[in-house]
């Protein structure tokens, strides 16, 4: 069980660093940054940092859905592990001064669909993610079904993120560029999990 703990949270991290590239990197850099000494190197830092920031973000609720899965499969009640998490989530909003109880129930929504997720790959047979995934749901239909749930929750969390910041256009271009490049890898995902000639 703690190898396959191991597998779906390297996945998960190399997720969230592949999405954060995929939205980082694209924003060109200006002539001027090469021209000026250290500013090439001052932007690859902000970037780094950008990205770092992103990939920590992003695994903070899928982490504690990690854990909650395995705890339950060890026996823990679930209510009370969700409990325990909707306070760890409660909190960890409050200290980014970005909590509305909308917000929450975003990623409350998102906390139960990866715990069911979580737990199906740590039951699963396999020695890579692919083969956890696929050996998890079974076929391509039904893993697409939980993505697209899982899309649906990520969408809400972001419309009440966008809400939080007033609607700013600077915040709602980075969300949708977040999703539509998750979006992009996770098709790669289910082509690669999922061959079309099955």
């Amino acid at each position: 069980m703690e190898r396959k703990y191991k597998v779906i949270l390297n996945a998960e991290e190399s997720f969230a660093r592949a999405v954060a590239l995929g939205v980082y990197i694209r924003r060109p850099l200006t002539a001027w940054r090469f021209l000026l000494p250290g500013m090439f190197i001052f932007d690859v830092l902000r970037r780094s940092s950008e990205i770092r920031r992103y990939s920590d973000l992003f695994l903070f609720p899928r982490k504690l859905a990690l854990d909650g899965a395995l705890d339950i499969l060890n026996g823990e009640d679930r209510k009370n592990i969700l409990s325990r998490i909707e306070k760890e989530i409660r909190q960890w909003l409050t200290s980014l001064k970005i909590y509305s109880e909308r917000l929450l129930r975003g990623h409350m929504d998102e906390i139960h669909l990866l715990i069911d997720h979580f737990s199906k790959l740590l039951n699963a047979v396999g020695n890579s993610y692919y083969a956890l995934v696929k050996n998890a749901y079974k076929t391509r239909e039904q893993y697409e079904a939980h993505l697209h749930q899982l899309t649906a929750a990520e969408q809400e969390i972001d419309q009440a993120i966008s809400n939080i910041h007033g609607e700013a256009i600077d915040i709602r271009e980075r969300l949708r560029a977040e999703q539509a490049q998750a979006e992009k890898l996770r098709e790669k995902e289910v082509n690669r999990t999922f061959s079309r000639t099955e």
